[in-house]
């Protein structure tokens, strides 16, 4: 504005200028013999040149006044003190922010999960009590984790239903996943001195083989279990850990590697890779130890569900003649299997419900191997609708499925988290969440007061949950092919600041 006022001046200045000539009192001598005819001509040819430099400073005045304008609009439009308004910007569109909830997610699932196996070999050489506060800042993490799974839960059922709360859902999910990475950034610095990798690696590099070593005495065994297992059992029941022995084996060599390196590297006091190959090994020991203990856990929870076959079986009994006691005309009891059903479906259900009894008593006695987790999940499914729980076999068949189904799951996610997705690990999170909101959980499937209906009910849909998230990490496998094993991969325990800060290339030929 100052520049225009200025040009504005000088240019009413340049106008005014011939007038103060014109009315000066100095005489002007005039010769007689001069026409007047002259004298007008020559002010009509020196009037357009007296006026044209006017008119250019005017322009120029109005020039400087709209770019003064221009400036001060933009400082005015951009100023975040209290004399402007400060610019809000623009939201990103709901499906970027549902792309960035779902990659945190991951994200934060894998800040955990690389914390949790170094912790494994920290409280190895340290003891419990000296991991306690990074044990406690991983639970806090978890907890912020699964906050953050059950409000992904919510939002693809559909709640809430309109566009601002769910805008408002996702950002709560990113909001805590980056709350998760902060409490497990924050004792990083800690856990590094605790560990003292750079000074003192040569102690964890011992502890690192003789983890090696313990499973590599292991391969064989367990490779023997998988042979039983495939002698005697249907192929359905062990599929879950096909080829697990040879992964294990893969990552047992691929330790190996990393563990002469971190030794050489260490010789040639280049710390930062013997560091980093350590780190590696230790990866590659964790998973290998992830897929041994898949199979051993699945033989013993075959053995298990072959022992409780007969028992469920006739607690199945039990159950579908208080059914029959009712449809013959027996007084409903309080607790009597589905008050509430209208006699014609539960007909319906018992009659299904004894097919499927029929059926597995077949499989049974039909010399032919079979699946014994399967036989239990189909009684427990054919029997749970119209069961009133008076008796625990069934519940604790159905403990027993769900138990092994977020475990097989689980070990799936770990040892492949570098493809597998949000929503496989999502369902994951809900069966865990099903299965521990049971009021009380006995430790063995034998142990606990008879459970009720709904507790029967709510296994199940952990188990149903579990596999269905084991399907979809299998999917994101498929697609995204299986992740590769070299490079290791050398993160840490930390969040989204510290994790990878070990994480760097090894030298070509190492």
């Amino acid at each position: 504005m100052a520049h225009a006022l200025l040009g504005g001046a000088a240019g009413v200045g340049w106008l005014l200028l011939p007038g103060t000539t014109i009315s000066t009192d100095v005489p002007v001598a005039i010769k007689a013999d001069a026409p007047v005819a002259a004298a007008e001509s020559q002010d009509e040819k020196t009037s357009p040149t007296d006026l044209a430099l006017p008119v250019v400073v005017m322009a120029a005045a109005g020039t400087l006044a709209g770019y003064a304008y221009i400036r001060r609009t933009r400082r005015a439009r951009d100023r975040t003190t209290p004399g402007g308004a400060p610019v809000t910007p623009a939201a990103p569109p709901l499906t970027d922010l549902d792309a960035q909830s779902r990659a945190l997610l991951t994200e934060a699932d894998n800040w955990i999960r690389t914390s949790r196996e170094e912790l494994t070999f920290a409280e190895a050489r340290h003891g419990a009590e000296a991991v306690a506060p990074f044990a406690r800042a991983l639970r806090d993490a978890e907890s912020e984790l699964s906050a953050a799974f059950r409000i992904r839960r919510r939002y693809d059922a559909g709640v809430p239903a309109d566009q601002p709360s769910r805008r408002h859902a996702l950002a709560g999910i990113v909001g805590r996943c980056h709350e998760a990475g902060s409490r497990l950034d924050a004792q990083a610095p800690a856990f590094d001195q605790l560990r003292a990798l750079e000074r003192e690696a040569g102690d964890a590099v011992r502890i690192a083989e003789t983890r090696f070593r313990e499973l590599t005495a292991r391969t064989p065994v367990t490779e023997a279990t998988v042979t039983g297992l495939t002698r005697r059992y249907a192929p359905s029941a062990t599929a879950p850990v096909t080829g697990y022995v040879e992964e294990a084996k893969n990552r047992l060599v691929l330790a190996t590697t990393h563990l002469n390196h971190s030794r050489q590297a260490g010789d040639a006091d280049d710390t930062d890779r013997a560091v980093h190959s350590l780190r590696a090994a230790e990866s590659a020991v964790a998973q290998a130890d992830v897929f041994l203990t898949a199979v051993d856990r699945l033989a013993g929870d075959l053995r298990t569900a072959a022992g409780l076959v007969p028992a469920a079986l006739t607690g199945a009994e039990t159950e579908l003649a208080v059914v029959r006691e009712v449809l013959a005309g027996a007084p409903r009891q309080p607790d009597a299997a589905a008050p509430n059903l209208p006699e014609g479906e539960l007909r319906a259900r018992l009659g299904h419900a004894d097919t499927v009894l029929t059926a597995v008593r077949r499989a049974l006695t039909g010399g032919q191997r079979d699946d014994p987790l399967d036989l239990l999940r189909r009684i427990v499914e054919a029997v749970a609708p119209i069961a009133a729980g008076r008796t625990g076999v069934l519940a604790a068949a159905a403990l027993l499925t769900a138990r092994g189904a977020i475990a097989g799951a689980d070990g799936f996610v770990q040892t492949h988290r570098a493809v597998v997705g949000a929503e496989a690990r999502t369902l994951l999170a809900a069966a865990r969440d099903t299965l521990q909101a049971e009021p009380t959980r006995p430790d063995t499937v034998a142990e606990g007061p008879a459970p009720t209906s709904a507790t029967l009910t709510g296994r199940m849909h952990a188990d149903t949950l579990a596999r269905r998230a084991r399907e979809l990490a299998e999917q994101d496998v498929r697609l995204h092919g299986n992740p590769a094993l070299d490079p290791a991969p050398a993160n840490s325990f930390g969040g989204p600041r510290t994790a990878a800060r070990r994480d760097r290339p090894q030298p070509s030929g190492s």
